[in-house]
């Protein structure tokens, strides 16, 4: 985070943590842009954001009613737009909730054919009090949505919605509006309007600065218009854990007299001539042992590897930090193909820092050795061939405009109704250089795997199989192998689902409620405020609904929870009329999760729910 110690190691802040409303706010929609994505993370996301935070992503899944509810309340009020074909995929199945994120997750794709790579959240809060302004937080980070645990760097603004438009916003307008457009495989219900209304708000946001800047600026590469680089300056600091020889040649060209400073990669580093090289004063990568605690053996929770990206330029008497998407590489910064998004914040030197208090020993540069030239093994050039292959296969696959149908088996013998998937393409597909491709809905696993290379590259239909309705999912798992058979990649992405059952939802809502104890479990969850998280992480702990609904004195909480509900205006009773009402769609030997008392007591709230609306309306 960058604060008065820019870039300094030592202030950490946790991804969740930038998700929490301030205090007296609570959530109310947000547009977020990721160049990759794993399902878990992003299932994470709507309960830090809905109900509770936690202190890592896998305590927060341990609770799948709180993943459920998190997923209901967020939906119509956060998109997540990530690049084509970048959504991480397992052979194991995954869970069935992650079908609840086809409403969230968009997939695009850049418009010059490159990739489309900003980091983003533009999230905004209402007040609690109706006299409070509307706030806006915004984050431009250099990690993606996921369980990575590299070093990156986040900047984090908060600022009011004004009346007036602040013209340094319009980058950030024209990329928010802008994404439905880029959408690969449609849209889910409303996502331009959420994003048209983020957009219109962060027009007219004003941020307050971290001390000790004076001012910000933003920038986006990739969707026309002058590409953005570093200005000519004093001295350069550069950070990009991926580079190539001419956009570092760019860079060393806009230094001055003294030789800028590069922290890189090793993996990376090595592609680059000496010679271009020789254009640095110093050429660091991340020195593992530096980056743990006096050298010891890093924890499961310890940082390694290097994701973060900055540009640190001195001119006159002011230091300017450049942080956000792009990495030192020709895509980024010289042909347009990728879609980046930059901040930079300014301030004087005598506060900021130079390039080297900020790289140097004292700062970011304590985590560095010097980069030795030969320490890496020759690159094998067939195998970077074979993953070039497979990266323009893997694109190709996600802009062909294939599509999933899905139709209707005659039941089983035992009463059962199975779903057939069919993998459509609109035309041959060549996929050339490829050995193999297997694919499979992400909730069944690879064992359930199809070979499609041979229908697609026909353009025939490909038999996905038959498969219960709480399988039936837009996201499909792709194996792709080069012809050679050495080098694969797997990945998972979104396709237009032609035929899906609208009780496909309640299907999922029922697999997860299965027992009285989840069913009231997940009354508690409903009946929680936004803005209690206490509430909400008590009620999703296993077991809390156990004697929730006995006769006698253990009705009197959960029955005082539903009067203030009714009291407060009756919103969370109606969620709980649309909880039963699909939970009412019970198929075939399925167990009813609903107690019959309570039946009993919802039909006094339900029949008071009614009386008080129509009374309204007379």
């Amino acid at each position: 985070m960058l604060n008065r110690r820019s870039l300094d190691p030592e202030q950490r802040t946790l991804y969740g943590a930038n998700l929490q409303p301030p205090a007296g706010y609570v959530f109310d929609a947000a547009i977020a842009t990721t160049f990759s994505l794993d399902f878990e993370t992003a299932l994470a996301v709507p309960v830090s954001l809905a109900l509770f935070a936690a202190e890592n992503r896998d305590d927060i899944l341990t609770h799948p009613l709180a993943l459920l509810e998190g997923a209901e309340r967020i939906a119509g009020r956060l998109l997540v737009f990530t690049d084509a074909g970048h959504i991480q995929a397992h052979t194991r199945p995954h869970s069935r909730l992650c079908s609840l994120l086809e409403r969230i997750i968009v997939e695009v794709a850049a418009p010059n054919e490159g990739a489309f790579h900003p980091k983003m959240w533009a999230l905004r809060f209402k007040p609690v009090r109706s006299d409070e302004s509307t706030r806006l937080r915004l984050l431009v980070l250099s990690r993606n949505l996921t369980r990575d645990r590299s070093w990156d760097i986040a900047l984090t603004l908060d600022g009011v919605v004004t009346r007036r438009p602040q013209a340094i916003n319009r980058p950030l307008v024209d990329l928010i509006r802008r994404l439905p457009d880029l959408a690969t495989a449609g849209l889910p219900d409303g996502a331009r309007d959420l994003a048209d209304e983020i957009a219109e708000d962060v027009r007219r946001a004003d941020w307050s600065l971290p001390d000790p800047f004076q001012s910000v600026a933003f920038a986006v590469n990739g969707l026309g218009g002058k590409q953005w680089r570093p200005e000519p300056c004093a001295r350069l600091g550069v950070i990009s854990p991926f580079c190539d020889d001419k956009a570092l040649s760019m860079l060393a060209d806009l230094a001055g007299a003294e030789k800028p400073v590069l922290i890189g990669r090793s993996d990376e580093l090595a592609l680059v001539p000496g010679t271009t090289l020789d254009r640095f004063s110093r050429v660091a990568v991340l020195d593992e042992m530096a980056a743990t605690e006096d050298g010891e053996e890093a924890d499961a929770a310890a940082l390694h590897g290097l994701h973060a990206k900055a540009f640190i330029a001195e001119t006159g008497w002011d230091t300017a930090i450049t942080v956000g998407s792009g990495n030192a590489t020709r895509p980024a910064f010289l042909s347009g193909s990728n879609v980046e998004l930059f901040a930079t914040l300014t301030g004087k030197r005598s506060r900021v820092g130079s390039v080297e208090e900020i790289l140097g020993d004292k700062g970011f540069g304590r985590l560095t050795r010097p980069f030795v030239p030969d320490e890496l093994a020759a690159v094998d050039s067939a195998k970077r061939a074979a993953e070039a292959r497979l990266d323009a296969a893997r694109r190709y696959l996600c802009r062909s405009g294939l599509k999933l149908r899905c139709e209707r088996e005659q039941p089983t013998d035992d009463g059962g109704v199975l779903w057939r998937v069919w993998l459509t393409p609109s035309a041959a597909l060549p996929l050339t250089g490829i050995g193999a491709l297997r694919v499979w809905p992400i909730t069944r696993g690879e064992a359930h795997g199809q070979d499609a290379l041979e229908g697609l590259r026909l353009c025939q239909p490909v038999d996905l199989g038959a498969m219960p309705l709480i399988d039936l999912t837009r996201f499909l798992a792709c194996h792709l192998t080069d012809r050679d058979g050495e080098v694969s990649i797997l990945f998972s992405t979104g396709l237009i689902l032609e035929g899906l059952p609208l009780e496909r939802h309640a299907a999922i809502l029922r697999w997860v409620i299965d027992s009285k104890d989840a069913f009231f479990r997940y009354l508690r969850l409903l009946l929680s405020e936004l803005g209690d998280p206490f509430a909400a992480a008590l009620a999703a702990q296993e077991g809390s609904g156990r004697g929730a609904w006995r006769t006698g004195d253990d009705d009197a909480p959960l029955l005082e929870e539903m009067v203030r509900a009714y009291c407060r205006g009756g919103d969370q009773l109606r969620a709980i009329e649309r909880l039963i009402a699909r939970l009412e769609t019970v198929e075939a030997g399925d167990t009813d999760p609903i107690p019959a008392e309570f039946r009993t007591l919802w039909e006094t709230f339900r029949i008071a729910l009614e009386t008080r609306e129509s009374a309204h309306v007379e």
